[in-house]
């Protein structure tokens, strides 16, 4: 049986676990989805990282995520501005949180 797009995980990212909120949320509103949470926490904080740096580990952890069959990325935490650069790199739908 080839499996179906469709039957991977939709991967989520945040720099630390800030993101397991939007975590929890998404299992309330999707609940028979498959997830897979990356907290990046060895990296953190992005705030005063300047914006190349924070484009790139984002590009890495959305590369680490559609390796493990991702169909969608969410990105948990709006210090990760990369939605725009990650969408452009990959064939999937990628979901940012806007900015506080």
């Amino acid at each position: 049986m080839t499996e179906s797009p469709n039957d991977g995980p939709i991967g989520v990212f945040d720099s630390g676990v800030g993101g397991l909120s939007v975590l929890r949320y998404i299992r309330v509103l999707l609940p028979h989805e498959d997830l897979l949470y990356v907290a990046d926490s060895g990296n953190a904080p992005n705030g005063e990282k300047p914006p190349h740096s924070i484009r790139e580990r984002s590009i890495a952890l959305g590369g680490w995520l559609v390796d493990r069959g991702a169909k969608a990325i969410v990105i948990a935490c709006n210090t990760a501005t990369a939605a725009g650069a990650l969408r452009d790199r990959l064939a999937l739908p990628v979901i940012g949180m806007p900015p506080a």
